[in-house]
């Protein structure tokens, strides 16, 4: 019998076998969502026909397409982890750490961005408000969307109501009904003045209520924001220690 046949194998730990499974169950778990936000994107985008011919050319700017992206990432990261840890292969779970490390970074640089260029990132907002308001009539999702911003806020418009004068639809001098009619913006508001047309619709843009949100929920919103990246920080601590685990186990029998 050889010296080294008689010396004990390196056997994993209570510990190591449960950052390996609860990293599995965790990747496991959103791999199913990723799948599930890949889904629906993908039935908006066939339920809008959004890649007939006719309308191939714009669905770049389709808003599904950000749940087919995000769940086509999440669903390609999460697996990666989730077999990775399950096979114990250390080339898919570096990858899968290398990605994280990527996206921790960039939500840490997008939140110093989005802090130190608040001022830019308000005439972002309004110039997309008001490009959804003039593809309101023409486009399902952002009928929905800003609908659903308008009815939750109590808002109407970007600034104010008469940024829906961009509309063809609902302007006063556009033909047809629909020049009468908005659901969000009431009866006829076009025609009123503020006195008036207060009583038929919210007068105060969408900008405006939404910085109002975000001051009364930067308490919540913060606390979110640190939980996320607190739990990226530590799946990454978890990848980390279980490939220590794994490479040292590999040396240890080996030698």
């Amino acid at each position: 019998t050889s010296y080294l046949s008689l010396q004990p194998h390196y056997k994993y730990s209570f510990m190591d076998y449960f950052l390996k499974y609860f990293l599995f169950l965790c990747n496991l778990v959103f791999t199913v969502l990723g799948l599930v936000v890949l889904g629906l994107g993908m039935w908006g985008l066939i339920s809008k026909e959004s890649f007939a011919q006719e309308k191939i050319g714009n669905i770049g700017t389709d808003p599904m397409l950000i749940l087919v992206t995000l769940g086509f990432v999440l669903t390609t990261l999460c697996l990666s982890g989730c077999v990775g840890a399950l096979r114990e292969n250390c080339s898919l779970l570096k990858l899968f750490s290398a990605a994280v490390l990527v996206l921790i970074t960039a939500q840490v640089l997008a939140a110093i961005m989005a802090y130190s260029l608040q001022d830019q990132v308000g005439g972002y907002l309004r110039s997309g408000m008001l490009a959804a308001m003039v593809r309101y009539q023409d486009d399902l999702d952002l009928r929905f969307i800003t609908d659903e911003i308008q009815s939750n806020l109590q808002c109407c418009g970007a600034d104010n109501y008469r940024d829906w004068e961009l509309n063809i639809y609902y302007n006063c001098s556009a033909p047809g009904v629909l020049a009468l009619w908005n659901s969000q913006c009431g009866l006829g508001a076009q025609l009123l003045d503020e006195f008036s047309a207060q009583s038929v619709i919210f007068l105060g843009g969408c900008l405006g209520g939404l910085s109002r949100w975000i001051e009364q929920h930067e308490g919540l919103i913060g606390t979110v924001g640190i939980v996320v990246l607190g739990v990226q920080i530590l799946t990454l601590f978890i990848t980390t220690r279980l490939l220590e685990s794994i490479q040292w186990h590999k040396v240890y029998n080996m030698g």
